[in-house]
């Protein structure tokens, strides 16, 4: 993405269902989701707006129409001034594009000349209304792909996590739209890992899919995909292609989003290497289209591989792609520009307009289309060229955490700072490092403690219990400078099998379905904002029995900081 910003934490405790037995795409059933029909008529797009909705079935590597006809996304990027792409911001401000309804009632029409069929949005304030903007958006046959993250609640690609308090965020995010049936999927991550050293993120982004696939499950929400937007990366784009469609289908995406800027002016099928893209993705399962393109670089732009992407050569592999972007800012990429509450047309909209009104895509009804690409992409080895092992962080179930804690002898202090908190990490692991064994979390090796999906202060407490256990409950064992204290530990009829799952040290593995309630956050206004409860800061982290360095970087959330563990 070229150019990110905050959805409120909508929490939602609640992880969803467990891990699943090994299933291929032959064996899933048609995946439905509820669009409107769009119609290619003699060379030009025809908007089709219906009074009933027909559905739009996920079906091997395409979409489809219900009645047998394929579907083809011709996307555009909505959002002003936001980057979703694996940093975390320290200010995450921005204005929420679906709660603007002035906002929609200008542009919608303005997406409908296009010949638009998808937007995608790279981040929402759950807590907002969205259904002004969501009912204009359905009346014009335009469907949304919305991103869960957003720039201060996303998975840092400098130092990954999957945890509780971004279970919550994401999840509001899910339950905010949900029940809006012009929402095509959903969006885990966007270019979170973008280079070979930082590929061990992409084990806690596949955790995220996962739960989140599992979370709409739990949630009798109807089906609605859960995929990854990826950047065009020649050292990494194959690995992270198959490793988000490897293993079991429950952990894997459900479509493929690639961001690509090869096809620059009057380029080629060829020269823009989109050949061998195509070739890459030919007998990948699952539906696969371009989640952002528009190179710029020789303006205005003629977007003359509209052609391609919607030819004969490329429909077979490809489901269309979304032009980046609506909205002109500092990085030249707009289709439209606006002066106060005016937009108005640029070249690129005439261009793009003319080009989409061109496009005849080459398309295969259901009834003649055999699925031949049913198995998964084997999952890359780690090594050199791949640091994310097949093994995933554990399911962020905030009920185990809070059954932990509520078992423990010794506890930390309610009301730490952040940097108090790094600091008696360094002590408490530095201490023993068997105590750190139930926290610790690393991508690579796909070791993760039963406990490194909970929060900063819930790991510290388990720490603490640990290093105090450990020293025999010895009475100056729970001290640690007057920060933690003593509490009489239970565990409920409830909570039993959770702790014997996770073990004593920490180091289980817990299945069990969680029982945990949904909470809810709220802000006042469609601009959200949201700071870091402290900087990046120096922690130990604890693998293999050796020391290392590690960084927690702690996030304030509406009730507390959360943390992210390297």
């Amino acid at each position: 993405m070229k150019g990110f910003g905050f959805a409120s934490i909508a929490a939602a405790a609640l992880s969803g269902a467990l891990f699943a037995t090994s299933v291929s795409a032959a064996d899933l059933p048609p995946i439905v989701i509820k669009v409107q029909p769009l119609i290619f008529i003699l060379g030009s797009v025809v908007q089709s707006i219906v009074r009933e909705e027909e559905d739009l079935v996920r079906h091997g590597s395409h979409f489809f129409y219900e009645n047998g006809t394929e579907f083809f996304i011709r996307g555009v990027a909505y959002q002003q001034d936001v980057s979703s792409n694996g940093t975390t911001s320290t200010d995450g401000s921005f204005t929420d594009p679906l709660a603007d309804a002035a906002g929609c009632r200008r542009d919608v029409p303005l997406l409908k000349e296009l010949g638009t069929n998808v937007i995608r949005v790279y981040a929402i304030n759950a807590s907002l209304d969205h259904s002004v903007c969501m009912g204009l958006l359905q009346d014009a046959g335009i469907y949304l792909i919305q991103d869960l993250s957003n720039p201060s609640s996303s998975i840092n690609r400098n130092s990954p996590a999957w945890n509780t308090e971004l279970f919550a965020s994401y999840a509001g995010v899910v339950d905010a739209l949900a029940n809006y049936t012009n929402v095509l999927g959903f969006f885990a991550g966007n270019e979170v890992s973008n280079e070979v050293n930082n590929t061990n993120a992409s084990a806690f982004v596949k955790a995220a899919v996962r739960d989140m696939k599992a979370y709409i499950k739990t949630k009798n929400y109807r089906t609605i995909g859960v995929g990854y937007a990826t950047n065009d990366d020649a050292a990494i784009r194959i690995n992270l292609a198959h490793y988000f469609n490897c293993g079991n289908a429950s952990e894997a995406i459900d479509f493929w989003g690639y961001n690509i800027y090869s096809w620059c002016g009057d380029s080629s099928y060829t020269l823009s290497g989109y050949d061998q893209r195509t070739l890459e993705f030919a007998n990948y399962s699952v539906p696969a289209f371009f989640a952002e393109y528009g190179c710029n670089t020789v303006q205005p732009r003629k977007f003359t591989e509209v052609q391609a992407i919607y030819g004969k050569n490329m429909t077979e592999v490809w489901s269309g792609g979304i032009v980046y972007m609506y909205f002109q800012e500092a990085n030249d990429y707009g289709l439209v520009s606006l002066s106060g509450s005016t937009a108005s047309k640029l070249p690129d909209f005439t261009a793009l307009k003319s080009q989409l009104a061109l496009a005849t895509p080459s398309s295969t009804a259901s009834s003649a289309y055999a699925v031949t690409n049913t198995v998964a992409q084997a999952c890359p080895a780690t090594g050199t060229a791949w640091a994310a092992a097949s093994a995933l962080p554990p399911i962020a179930n905030s009920d185990v955490c809070t059954c932990m804690v509520s078992s423990l002898s010794c506890v930390a202090n309610s009301g730490l700072t952040g940097n108090q908190t790094a600091t008696l990490f360094s002590t408490v692991c530095g201490l023993d490092t068997k105590a750190c064994a139930g926290i610790n979390a690393n991508g690579t090796s796909g070791v993760y403690g039963a406990y490194s999906m909970c929060s900063a202060s819930q790991q510290l407490s388990f720490a603490f219990d640990q290093y105090y256990k450990n020293q025999n409950k010895a009475s100056t064992a729970c001290a640690f400078g007057g920060n933690a204290k003593i509490q009489s530990g239970s565990t409920s009829s409830s909570c039993s099998g959770l702790i014997a799952q996770a073990g004593t040290a920490g180091t289980g593995t817990v299945t069990s379905v969680p029982t945990g309630a949904a909470a809810s956050g709220s802000s006042s206004s469609s601009t959200s904002t949201k700071k870091s409860a402290a900087g990046a800061v120096t922690v130990p982290r604890f693998n293999s029995g050796l020391l290392q360095l590690g960084a927690y970087v702690l996030v304030a959330g509406m009730a507390g900081a959360g943390m992210i563990l390297l």
